[in-house]
């Protein structure tokens, strides 16, 4: 009997591995793509605004309404993503975002800024829960932290390839293709990958193992039981729409991802311009492309940062303080570059708060699974998700309108470190309910290739 335990651990292993090489990479592809689609109007704005006429306050808006499409068109679409399949419903995100994401480049003002960025979250809606939902499908319970950093990477190497690639194709882009501005033509030729990508989704994504050729049958039989008898283990369930979105414990889990989420997207949206202010506070000059240079600096430290995280987690089996932690640093990050009196140290400061609030969202998102299954985890993890994406939209609002009123962005920094605490803080009391359920469900022997 232990020879047939063992024998079918090494199938599971085998077809992990295999999943692993063939999803992961390509849906790592299609995350840089919609990460990249809506974070690049922060690079835009280094022009637009002034182009536009528009005000701190009426960016920070119209970047942050992207998260109100979200929020409301979320929890639907990601319930019609586990009834009907990844591979169709994915398809169909990645082909409408692209539209309106290159759409983006007729826009003539405020309201038709803030009306198309309003439209690309109803269109983005349900990606990355979904996603999250589709790996718990194909990953087992103790590696899962490892793949959705694997997965995340896509985050930090977006901005890595996207910063100095946006501000390459604003800085030549006037002129280019009948564009009257180089930020119009960034924001055209960016959306027609996730375009082109979307009818890729059709031919190369399963919905389950399987539905998956390229593993053999064993593979898939051994697979889908490894994960179903992980779920079965799992008590109690919440299973039911009902009450995916009633439990207090996605209440909570909403609450601390609303702390990180609103770090994450001020420091997205807002950087290239902290990184531009720069000049004037240390009579310094930098070019468009200089400027996504140092832009990138942050995220190409936070893809080490972030995979060494998620996999202490996987490990050691403990999820709350490696949520918590990169929280605190976050916060110290962001509060300490405004007592820095130079580029390199606020840029520094600036990095440590990518790596903390980057490295904390990998390991938050194994703390719904400890609780949710089926269409109850659809429905929870994005009501998780949605409700936390409104700290997209409040950061940079906030922010916005906190740098029109004080003239710089310490005040406005202040404030995300701040809510950065409080995620940090909360996730300490809402996980450990979480932990306890975790550790009784996850066999206490963990693999000896991942200790």
């Amino acid at each position: 009997m232990a020879d047939a335990g063992t024998g079918q651990e090494k199938v599971v292993e085998g077809a992990v591995r295999r999943a692993m090489w063939r999803l992961l990479p390509f849906l790592g592809l299609c995350y840089l793509l919609n990460y990249l689609d809506r974070v690049n109007v922060g690079f835009a704005a280094l022009t637009m605004n002034a182009d536009l006429g528009l005000s701190a306050a009426a960016y920070g808006l119209g970047a942050g309404l992207f998260f109100i499409g979200y929020f409301f068109f979320e929890v639907p679409s990601n319930v019609i993503l586990h009834k009907v399949g990844a591979r169709l419903w994915i398809a169909r995100i990645m082909v409408t975002w692209g539209i309106i994401a290159s759409a983006t480049a007729f826009v003539q003002g405020e309201v038709s800024f803030y009306i198309v960025r309003f439209l690309l979250g109803v269109a983005e809606a349900g990606f990355f829960p979904g996603i999250i939902l589709y790996l718990t499908y194909w990953f087992p319970r103790v590696q899962r932290a490892k793949v959705v950093a694997l997965f995340f990477l896509a985050v930090p190497i977006s901005s890595v390839v996207g910063s100095p690639i946006s501000t390459l194709l604003i800085q030549y882009g006037d002129g280019a293709w009948g564009f009257d501005a180089g930020w119009r033509f960034m924001f055209f030729v960016e959306g027609l990958p996730s375009i082109l990508v979307g009818f890729l989704v059709l031919l190369l994504l399963p919905d389950r193992p399987r539905n998956a050729r390229w593993l053999s049958p064993d593979e898939r039989d051994a697979l889908e039981k490894k994960i179903a008898d992980e779920d079965a283990a799992h008590v109690p369930h919440t299973t039911g729409v009902r009450e995916g979105l009633r439990d207090s414990r996605v209440v909570g889990l909403s609450l601390v991802y609303f702390g990180i989420v609103f770090g994450n997207y001020t420091l997205a949206f807002f950087l290239p311009q902290v990184v531009s202010d720069l000049q004037e506070t240390f009579a310094i000059k930098f070019s468009l492309v200089q400027i996504g240079l140092i832009t990138a600096i942050p995220y190409a430290i936070t893809c080490v940062v972030m995979i060494l995280n998620a996999r202490h987690s996987d490990r050691t089996g403990e999820r709350r303080w490696h949520v918590a932690v990169p929280a605190f640093i976050g916060a110290v990050g962001v509060a300490s570059a405004l007592f820095m009196d130079s580029p390199y140290l606020v840029i520094a400061a600036m990095t440590l708060c990518a790596a903390g609030v980057n490295s904390a969202i990998p390991v938050f998102w194994q703390l719904p699974s400890t609780f949710l299954t089926g269409v109850g985890a659809a429905a929870g993890i994005a009501m998780i998700n949605s409700f936390g994406n409104i700290g997209g939209f409040a950061g940079p609002y906030m922010t916005g309108w906190l740098r029109d009123l004080t003239g710089n962005n310490e005040a406005g920094m202040f404030v995300v470190a701040g809510f950065m605490v409080m995620a940090g803080i909360v996730v300490m009391v809402v996980g450990r309910r979480h932990e306890r359920e975790d550790a009784r469900a996850v066999p206490s022997a963990v693999p000896e290739e991942h200790r």
